[in-house]
């Protein structure tokens, strides 16, 4: 989750948060005529759901409900936008050398962890076979898709709320809003700055809940940060939370969060996801070949690492 100041101290300062997507989505912006300011934040919300009835998987009705259940045994006609994001997903595995991967879900669906449940090693390593980007098949030709195994199940999860807090960008854009913020979970859009200064975004204390460990002063940037604190429980001394490896079908390790600035949330989405998943050094090293791109980690120790574009400061620590 991201800390913002405190920004809806004038009237035309206009803002909603609502439950959605398994999250809080939240709209902030600025506009002169309040009324075509909150028509404009509607749309937003109303595109939100809309994303979240395509691409849920806790719902049976949405379009890759239907993929998990059919694609295995027959190739699946789906939607130009969905077929262009498992598209871009399966784009990131590749770079991201399968550290992102939208088949994670074949064990992820085991977890639940509002009732503290999580699969048995033995359910782990039935399904960690089924952990493969590879395995998901696309036909440009047909905007289809297919899984060459049973078993398989894909989630956007990692990838969807940037692809919401973007496109409600857009919106605001197209209606002439020239300063706002739009977040859903720990992925945020900046559209323009704080009228005349810098938005300062709060990445949170993964250990201190309400608490911000490092801010930074951004506009017109997206920002995402994947933690082990979003969704998770405790046992016996391990933290079982969503972000899973891909290599071992387990939560990954290593890394309390990792954070990721870029020109476009989908990506920087995709990105945080990986470099928790990769570690502090693989991580980093994949964000210095990425020009537009940059990320702070703080690793299982509390300490805190930027990449090479970011200035750091003298004590770089999380107590």
């Amino acid at each position: 989750m991201l800390l913002f100041a405190s920004c809806v101290a004038d009237a035309e300062w206009l803002g909603d948060a609502r439950p959605m997507m398994g999250t809080e989505v939240s709209v902030y912006l600025w506009s002169d005529d309040p009324e075509a300011g909150l028509a404009t934040l509607e749309a937003v919300f109303e595109e939100a759901d809309r994303i979240d009835h395509l691409m849920s998987t806790y719902k049976d009705d949405s379009e890759i409900s239907k993929i998990n259940r059919t694609a295995a045994e027959s190739a699946v006609e789906v939607s130009h936008e969905l077929y262009r994001l498992i598209a871009r997903s399966l784009e990131i595995s590749v770079l991201t050398q399968g550290a992102f991967d939208i088949t994670y879900d074949s064990v992820g669906q085991h977890y639940d962890f509002r009732e503290r449940q999580r699969p048995d090693d033995e359910t782990v390593m039935s399904e960690l076979e089924n952990i493969d980007y590879r395995h998901v098949k696309l036909d440009d030709m047909s905007a289809t898709i297919r899984f060459q195994r049973h078993g398989v199940r894909i989630n956007l999860g990692g990838i969807a709320k940037g692809y919401v807090v973007e496109r409600g960008i857009d919106i605001l854009r197209s209606n002439g809003i020239e300063h706002a913020i739009v977040t859903a979970g720990g992925d945020s859009r900046l559209l323009g700055d704080r009228r005349g200064r810098p938005w300062m975004v709060g990445i949170r204390d993964p250990r201190k809940d309400g608490e911000v460990a490092i801010s930074v002063p951004l506009q017109d940037e997206a920002i995402s940060t994947s933690g082990d604190y979003e969704r998770f429980f405790d046992e016996d001394g391990v933290r079982y939370h969503h972000i899973i490896h891909p290599g071992t079908g387990t939560p990954a390790d290593g890394v309390h969060s990792a954070t990721v600035f870029g020109p476009d949330a989908v990506t920087t989405d995709a990105l945080s996801t990986s470099v928790f998943v990769m570690g502090v050094d693989l991580g980093l090293r994949m964000i210095a070949v990425l020009p537009d791109y940059e990320s702070i980690v703080i690793d299982a120790e509390g300490q805190v690492f930027f990449s090479d574009g970011l200035e750091q400061p003298a004590d770089p620590t999380v107590e």
